[in-house]
């Protein structure tokens, strides 16, 4: 427990809102809670900012800079607002947004149940029961890496590893890594361990590229400004396929300028497609590299054409650098489409093919066949249960520490409606 909020715990009982999770999502869902006097207590299986702390390799940085840092009422106040977070920064961040709040956390408190309960909900825990009218779940959308069936075929003399279980190259046995996956994750992990001295071969699927600046600003200025990221959840054409793209070739921090394909390859990675399979040993992979690559060229320019439609009618127009565009991902006409994983050339491999989030004690019927929350916006199929810190949750910002504030003032609204009427 947070020590601003110790003084306000009493033992499990009945309370008004159980929020599951003190990441910055739930802290955030507490502090708004607060703000309208309404009872409640945050539980956390682990320590505030837990899967910060146990579930990230340690190099990583925020995608967005330090100045878009914000929870409801706090901000990042230090004197690189341009720079990025590391991960010991994030977990000083949220730990401090903990105390500033005096959120009502219960450390070491894991969920082990959520079943219905008349006209609310009983939190099963290791510490005790919880009865609640309504339920804020805020466990992240990051708690289980996801390794693809193919996985079961890969020799067990090649050692495999998920984010959750890399920390850093040293891990990293002498010989070749064969990085499955091109989004955010497996860029980073791949430079990375490219930069300790091995060889990379990266298999590619869907992806989103993305520079780091655009016109002498940061992508963030430039996605926030013209308006794409607060694009809401009920105006994107497909929100199915919106909530499942991959994160974009990002890396937080200025050099290299633009962590793409092509930086990759200039330092001597080599790209395949998409794995299919295994087979007697040997990696079977798409031959649709090129046209996956053309097309994430095709829509980052897109991207960019917008940004510069906006740019033109901006009063600050003449701030701007000139407009830029990319040379196109440069693939060989010939990448090879199987890879033997018996010779000894690919030691390990490392699965960056995403993330889902575990719902496992969870015992009400929300779940999909796919084992996530079924929700309009948040608000769960369940009367009186929400849901925050998801991809594109109600707005396209939503999975970033920024896009917090504004998700759940208008779940928090909906919460109090609820607790009010019994109907939002």
């Amino acid at each position: 427990m947070t020590d601003a909020g110790r003084d306000r715990f009493r033992p499990a009982g009945t309370i008004d809102v159980v929020v599951i999770g003190a990441g910055h999502a739930g802290l955030a869902t507490s502090y708004c809670l607060s703000e309208r006097s309404i009872e409640h207590v945050v539980l956390e299986r682990g320590e505030v900012a837990n899967s910060w702390r146990k579930e990230r390799w340690d190099s990583l940085t925020l995608l967005t800079p330090n100045w878009q840092s914000t929870l409801p009422g706090f901000r990042y106040s230090g004197d690189d607002p341009d720079g990025f977070m590391s991960m010991p920064e994030v977990i000083r961040f949220i730990s401090d947004y903990a105390d500033f709040s005096a959120a009502p956390v219960r450390t070491n408190t894991a969920v082990t149940s959520v079943r219905l309960n008349g006209d609310g909900y009983q939190v099963t825990t290791n510490e005790g029961t919880w009865r609640c009218r309504s339920l804020v779940i805020a466990s992240g959308a990051c708690n289980v890496a996801v390794t693809p069936a193919v996985a079961d075929a890969i020799p067990a003399t090649i050692n495999t590893l998920t984010p959750h279980e890399y920390h850093g190259p040293e891990q990293i046995e002498a010989g070749g890594v064969l990085v499955v996956g091109a989004s955010a994750t497996g860029m980073q992990l791949a430079d990375e361990i490219q930069r300790a001295g091995h060889d990379i071969t990266i298999a590619v699927g869907e992806h989103v590229r993305m520079p780091r600046t655009y016109r002498g600003r940061d992508i963030q200025f430039w996605l926030d400004a013209a308006g794409i990221l607060n694009e809401r959840y009920d105006e994107v054409d497909d929100i199915v396929r919106a909530r499942r793209l991959p994160s974009p070739q990002l890396v937080g921090a200025h050099e290299p300028a633009m962590l793409d394909l092509n930086n990759l390859t200039d330092n001597g990675a080599k790209l395949v497609g998409r794995l299919m399979g295994v087979r007697d040993g040997v990696a079977q992979f798409s031959g649709s590299l090129r046209n996956v690559c053309a097309l994430a060229d095709l829509k980052m320019h897109r991207m960019l054409d917008t940004m510069d439609e906006w740019a033109a009618t901006s009063p600050q127009a003449s701030q701007f650098e000139a407009i830029e565009r990319y040379e196109r991902t440069r693939v060989d006409a010939s990448a090879d489409l199987t890879l033997s994983l018996k010779d000894g050339a690919i030691r390990t491999i490392v699965w960056a093919t995403g993330f889902r989030p575990d719902y496992s004690w969870l015992d009400v019927p929300v779940l999909d066949r796919k084992g996530r929350i079924r929700h309009d916006g948040g608000v769960a199929e369940s009367p009186g249960m929400y849901v925050v810190g998801l991809p594109v949750l109600r707005r396209r910002k939503s999975s970033f520490i920024h896009g917090t504030e504004d998700d759940v003032r208008d779940l928090t609204s909906h919460l109090a409606d609820y607790l009010n009427h019994g109907v939002a």
